[in-house]
């Protein structure tokens, strides 16, 4: 993935359960950073559910999902961690961990039947969990006098970029947070807009939560 371009995470983690020939799949997502938070979850829901006899994973951490691992907890190789993980992969999130917890209901599904049950379980609970989009870019700051700030306001809502503070006082300062590729052009058309006479100062570029959000596995 490129240094620039937005990836998902997971802002409220959801769960979700599916029952195939009597045997129970649920599945808890949960958002976490680092390779200790994510053991840590996964070991509060081996307690959680400590009467069930699997408890398989994956989790994918890292704003470039470099930290990737996953396990089938005993069932047959290939047929638990995996599907989970590639659910995740699909899903384009970052940063969290996915544990499906399986109580054997008495009958063998066979290594297809397991892939698919426990495929199914993990798109349950990412379809449960809050999704938010992190995009690469500046929070900038433009102060400027009450004739110049309909105008940049006009610019911000045409991008669809909300204000995070206004302070009115002799002059009119506003805050926000832009798209790294935006940054330019945005500030040329305030510059414009203005006549020259708005300050604009803006940030080192950085990971931000962007107001857009999606649900479960729907586009960002």
């Amino acid at each position: 993935m490129d240094k620039h371009e937005p990836y998902k995470i997971i802002e409220y983690g959801g769960e979700g359960e599916i029952v195939e020939k009597k045997s129970r799949f649920i599945a808890h997502v949960q958002a976490t950073e680092t390779e200790e938070e994510a053991v840590s979850f996964i070991e509060s829901e081996k307690k959680r559910y400590w009467d069930a006899r699997h408890h398989c994973y994956a989790y994918i951490l890292g704003e470039q999902g470099q930290t990737v691992r996953y396990s089938d907890d005993g069932e047959p190789s290939g047929t638990a961690g995996r599907p989970i993980l590639e659910v995740l992969t699909a899903s384009g999130i970052r940063g969290l961990t996915l544990v499906v917890t399986r109580y054997f209901g008495g009958t063998l599904l066979g290594t297809g039947g397991l892939v698919r049950a426990y495929t199914q379980a993990a798109q349950a609970g990412l379809a449960d969990s809050r999704v938010a989009v992190m995009r690469y870019g500046h929070r900038i700051t433009v102060e400027t006098d009450y004739n110049g700030i309909g105008k940049i306001q006009y610019l911000l809502g045409q991008r669809g970029i909300p204000i995070e503070e206004s302070v009115y006082t002799q002059q009119v300062s506003i805050r926000f947070q832009v798209p790294y590729e935006e940054k330019e052009k945005l500030i040329k058309d305030i510059t414009e807009a203005t006549a020259g006479t708005a300050r604009v100062d803006f940030s080192d570029p950085f990971y931000y939560k962007s107001a857009e959000k999606s649900f479960g596995n729907s586009p960002a």
